[in-house]
């Protein structure tokens, strides 16, 4: 069976555009060499400088969770491989951006995603501090994060907007509802339970 048919089999994947963009972007276009054999594993993988390519049944958890659609602006906190970006570049268009703090995994995720010709951009820094610049956003989705979520992620999302990103060991998704009020939804224990 198939990465993808397993994912919408398990109910990973509930969404069209969701189950279109893991067709589409392939997994093994964003691994080292030494590791494409493995793409189709639901499993993370390592990508050179101690980071991983996340679980797939973590992304499309997480991506189900953001619900972004077409047109929206995006920021990918942690972009890595840059396959979450592409993905997200897949569902939502042109205004991704993705923040990566390894100057060697940037350009390895700005590479990978070349591949495809989206248009995502790429910029080397903290994520910890968003975008200010490019914001506001009407989604942002980390890859990693510590023990909250930080306060500038919050100033720079669009009032509606989400973010999505795992805290300790829950994924978190935050709804921003006005300026000051954001309704949080916490999903624990879930980075760190197997799927089998």
């Amino acid at each position: 069976m198939s990465l993808v048919n397993f994912l919408v089999e398990e109910g990973w994947i509930k969404s069209d555009s969701i189950k279109e963009a893991f067709k589409k972007i392939k997994r093994k276009d964003f691994l080292p060499e030494a590791s494409k054999d493995l793409a189709e594993i639901n499993e993370a993988l390592p990508i050179g400088q101690n980071q991983t390519i996340s679980q797939p049944a973590v992304v499309a958890f997480m991506l189900e969770e953001l619900q972004a659609k077409k047109g929206d602006k995006i920021l990918d906190i942690g972009s890595g491989s840059g396959w979450t970006t592409a993905l997200l570049s897949h569902i939502a268009g042109d205004k991704v951006f993705a923040i990566e703090i390894v100057p060697e995994l940037k350009e390895f995720g700005q590479e990978n995603v070349k591949k495809y010709g989206l248009k995502a951009k790429f910029i080397l820094g903290n994520g910890k501090e968003g975008l200010p610049s490019e914001a506001p956003f009407d989604r942002i989705l980390a890859s990693a994060t510590g023990n909250e979520i930080p306060p500038a992620w919050k100033e720079q999302l669009k009032v509606g907007g989400k973010i999505v990103a795992p805290i300790g060991n829950s994924i978190k998704t935050l709804l921003k509802k006005s300026n000051t009020e954001f309704e949080e939804i916490d999903h624990p224990g879930f980075v760190f339970v197997p799927l089998l």
